[in-house]
C-alpha cells in the first residue's frame, strides 16, 4: 500500500456439519455484539477491523460449501478478533442465501474464493468484497457492531482489490470479470477501476482507466480512435486474463498502492503481473514468474528489507523450486534485485526435496515489530517423516540485509502445541494470513488446510510475539466448529 498510509498485510479436529447449518447461513446479516474489550489493542489499519474495535478480523473462505441444497456455491466465515484472540463463537457466516445479502446461491458459484477488505466509504470501519464469479461481486459494510447489508457489484466476480491506486489517500477497488480458462492466448474482458470513496449504493466518486494509455492495445497518439469507438484492448475498461487473485503494496515509494495478480498468460500457463499505481491508470511493473507456470504459486507484497519501499516475495510452482524476493525501489522492482532461496537456505530448519512448493502461499508482515516485514511461507506439500503431502509453514524473519534465514521457524500439526495430528494429503500451509487478532501489536498467523479431512477444510491460528511465532494458545477450528456447512467445503481455502 501507499507509504503515506499505514502499512496493510498487503490441526486435525474432526469437524461434522449440524443440521442448522443452512438455517444460520440463510440468517440476516446482522450485528454480533463483541462486548467490550478490556485493554487498548495496539493500533490495526480499518481495512482489516469490520466493527471498529482496535482487533484484525479474519475472513475464511469456504468455496466449495454445499449451500441451499447447491453444490460448490460458497459461504464465507467471518472470525471477529478480540482481546482474547479468535473464537468460533463470535463470528459470521455469510452466502449468498443470507438475508440481505444480494443474489441467490446458485451451484457451482464459489462464492468466497476471493475477497477483498477496504475502508471504502471511509467511515474508519473495514469493509468486505466478496467475489461470486459470472453472479458479480458483494459489498458488505463494516460498522461498530460488524459487517451488515449488502451492495451487489454487476458484472465483476473475479479477485477484487482494495487499495488506494491513485494516491489520493482514499481507498480505490480494482475489478474483474470472471472468464473461462482456455485458449492459447488470454482474452480481454470487462474490468474497471472505481475511484473511492464508494457510496453503499455502490457508487463509486469516479471511474478512472484502468490502465494507462501507454498500454492499450489499438491506441497511439497518431490513432487516439479506439478510445471513442471502443476497440480499444487492455485498455480503459479491460485486460487479458482470467484473473484469479493478487496483492496489493507499494513497491515504488510513490504514495500510490502498487497490485500484483496471479493470471492467465496463454498456452495453458500462468503468471504473476505487477501494475503499478498512477492518476492516469495502472502501468507495467517487473514481478517475478511472470509466465512461467502451470501451477499457483503464493504472492505476498511487505518491506522486508526495510528500506521504505516493498518488495513482491513469490514462492515456489510447477517450474520453479525457489522462492523469490523482488526487492522494492523508487524505479519499482527489478530483474537485477531478485533474491532466491529455498529450505536449503543456512538457518532454515529440514531439507530441500522436490516438489515441496516452499511459498505455496505467501503472507508477509512484521509480526516480531523489529521494523522488519517477516515471510510467512506454506510448504503444502511437504512430507512430515514418511507422511506423503502432510504439510508446514515456515516464518522467515526479513532483516536489513533481506533474508538471511537466520532465526526461521517451521510448524506442522505434529509440532508440539499445534492442534491435531499431520496425516497424508492435508496439505497444512496451503493457505496463510498475517493480521493482529489479538491486538498486541504482532501479527498473528492463520494457516489453512482445505483439504483437511477429505476436503471439509480447517483453519489453525499460531500468535505473533516480539520473537516470533508461538504455539501458546494456539487454536485450530473447521467449518461444523462455526456452524458451518462442513462436506467437500475447503474451508480455509481463501484467508486475509
Amino acid at each position: 500500500m501507499s507509504r503515506a498510509g499505514a502499512r496493510r498485510s498487503t490441526r486435525t479436529a474432526r469437524v461434522s456439519a449440524p443440521l442448522a447449518a443452512v438455517v444460520l447461513l440463510a440468517g440476516g446479516l446482522t450485528a454480533l455484539s463483541l462486548g467490550p474489550a478490556s485493554a487498548a489493542p495496539a493500533a490495526v489499519g480499518a481495512a482489516d477491523d469490520f466493527n471498529g474495535d482496535g482487533y484484525a478480523d479474519l475472513v475464511v473462505g469456504a468455496p466449495n460449501a454445499t449451500v441451499s441444497s447447491k453444490a460448490k456455491a460458497g459461504y464465507v466465515a467471518v472470525m471477529y478478533g478480540s482481546n482474547s484472540g479468535l473464537s468460533t463463537t463470535k463470528k459470521k457466516l455469510v452466502s449468498r442465501s443470507t438475508s440481505g445479502v444480494p443474489g441467490s446461491a446458485t451451484a457451482n458459484q464459489r462464492f468466497g474464493s476471493t475477497f477483498t477488505k477496504g475502508d471504502l466509504d471511509r467511515d474508519g470501519y473495514g469493509d468486505l468484497v466478496i467475489a461470486g464469479g459470472t453472479a458479480g461481486s458483494v459489498i458488505l459494510w463494516g460498522s461498530a457492531s460488524g459487517l451488515t447489508g449488502g451492495t451487489s457489484i454487476a458484472g465483476f466476480g473475479a479477485a477484487p482489490q482494495a487499495g488506494d491506486f491513485d494516491g489520493d489517500g482514499k481507498t480505490d477497488l480494482a475489478l474483474f470479470s470472471a472468464q473461462d480458462v482456455g485458449g492459447d492466448d488470454p482474452e480481454g474482458a470487462p474490468a474497471a477501476l472505481w475511484k473511492g470513496p464508494i457510496s453503499r449504493a455502490g457508487q463509486p466518486n469516479a471511474v478512472l482507466p484502468l490502465l494507462d494509455k501507454s498500454l492499450w492495445w489499438g491506441w497511439n497518439e497518431d490513432d487516439a480512435s479506439c478510445e471513442t469507438g471502443g476497440g480499444c484492448e487492455n485498455g480503459p475498461s479491460s485486460i487479458t486474463g482470467p484473473v484469479v487473485s493478487g496483492q496489493v503494496g507499494d513497491v515504488n515509494g510513490d504514495g500510490r498502492d502498487d497490485l500484483v495478480q496471479w493470471h492467465y498468460t496463454g498456452d495453458g500457463t500462468w503468471g504473476n503481473r505487477l501494475l503499478l499505481g498512477g492518476a492516469s491508470g495502472f502501468t507495467r511493473g517487473f514481478a517475478p514468474g511472470d509466465d512461467t507456470s502451470r501451477d499457483p504459486a503464493g504472492t505476498g507484497i511487505g518491506d522486508v528489507n526495510g528500506d521504505g519501499y516493498d518488495d513482491v516475495v513469490v514462492g515456489a510452482e510447477g517450474w520453479s523450486d525457489q522462492v523469490r524476493v523482488a526487492y522494492g525501489s523508487a524505479t519499482g522492482p527489478s530483474e537485477a534485485n531478485v533474491q532466491t532461496f529455498d529450505q536449503g537456505l543456512a538457518g532454515f530448519p529440514g531439507a530441500q526435496e522436490d516438489g515441496d512448493l516452499v511459498g505455496s502461499a505467501v503472507s508477509v508482515a512484521d509480526v516480531t515489530g523489529d521494523g522488519y516485514a517477516d515471510l510467512a511461507l506454506g510448504i503444502a506439500y511437504e512430507d512430515i517423516t514418511d507422511i506423503t503431502n502432510a504439510g508446514s509453514v515456515a516464518l522467515v524473519p526479513g532483516s536489513a540485509s533481506g533474508i538471511t534465514g537466520a532465526g526461521t521457524q517451521v510448524f506442522h500439526q505434529n509440532t508440539a502445541g499445534v492442534p491435531g495430528v499431520a496425516e497424508a494429503d492435508d496439505k497444512f500451509g496451503a493457505t496463510t494470513a498475517l493480521l493482529d487478532v489479538n491486538g498486541n501489536g504482532h501479527p498473528d498467523l492463520a494457516v489453512g488446510a482445505p483439504a483437511e479431512n477429505s476436503d471439509n477444510g480447517a483453519v489453525w491460528v499460531l500468535r505473533g510475539t516480539a520473537t516470533g511465532l508461538t504455539t501458546t494458545s494456539a487454536l485450530a477450528f473447521g467449518p461444523g466448529d462455526v456452524a458451518g456447512p462442513a462436506t467437500d467445503a475447503m474451508f480455509g481455502a481463501a484467508l486475509r
